[in-house]
């Protein structure tokens, strides 16, 4: 199917959007991938696509950092590392103004990357030791990386930052989660305050966000789901293996 008849209403990816952030926040996920796949898989103005994610990843990430800084899991030493490197790079790539072609390569290879660690990345079990002169390199480097992708896509990057944490042995479960989502956090507002400046805001989309932030709350509150959070994770990965088989033929067809 073509991806230019692939363009549903508001209101039909309202309700798409409610189900995937219910299912997601029900496990303790944010999802905010997932969200740019959808959006891609249904053919939305690839200008449009970071700023709806930002915002999306703005809100949803809010009622987290709520929590996680209310119960001291965000440290502060293992956060501003990844931010004074990240913001600068979200905010600067995020004035980038792209032609279509490019974004779509850029965004292609962002979400095999995040395909190739949902799927082959079981865990972040092992640990690999480093100095702290390395550890706040290696912080400035990846936040670099992840601030430009936000800043271009709209991805937040929790899902490379978390488990980047745990495996050079930064912070605990908590801490690493707590890391990701202020990281998320700070990087969408940054992206959005660049891109409002030449890419309007469609407010048709509003119930898009709403959709998201009622989802996201009910299913945090119910924990309906009986999947674990790697199962969903596997399972709602399909929602990017299709998005990167579009894109793909989107890039091939020119």
């Amino acid at each position: 199917m073509p991806m230019d008849l692939l363009s549903p209403s508001p209101l039909v990816l309202s309700i798409i959007f409610f189900l995937v952030a219910f299912l997601y926040s029900s496990v303790g996920l944010g999802g905010g991938s997932s969200y740019t796949a959808i959006l891609a898989i249904f053919n939305i103005n690839y200008l449009a696509i970071p700023t709806i994610t930002l915002t999306l990843n703005l809100f949803v990430t809010s009622v987290g950092n709520f929590n996680y800084i209310k119960n001291r899991h965000l440290r502060l030493r293992l956060f501003i590392p990844f931010l004074l490197a990240s913001v600068p790079f979200s905010y600067l790539s995020g004035t980038l103004q792209l032609s279509k072609d490019t974004f779509w390569k850029i965004l292609l290879i962002c979400l095999v990357l995040v395909a190739i660690r949902i799927y082959f990345f079981k865990n972040s079990t092992f640990d690999l030791k480093v100095s702290r002169i390395q550890q706040f390199i290696l912080s400035l480097v990846l936040g670099a990386i992840l601030g430009t992708i936000a800043g271009v896509t709209g991805l937040g990057g929790g899902i490379f930052l978390v488990p980047f944490i745990l495996i050079f042995g930064l912070g605990n479960v908590k801490e690493a989660a707590a890391c990701g989502s202020a990281f998320i956090w700070v990087n969408s507002l940054s992206g959005i305050l660049a891109r409002i400046q030449y890419t309007a805001i469609d407010i048709s989309y509003l119930p898009v966000i709403l959709s998201v932030i009622m989802g996201g709350m009910l299913g945090s509150h119910l924990g309906a789901s009986y999947f674990k959070p790697r199962t969903m994770e596997k399972i709602l990965g399909l929602i990017i293996i299709i998005a990167i088989a579009l894109i793909a033929r989107k890039i091939i067809q020119g």
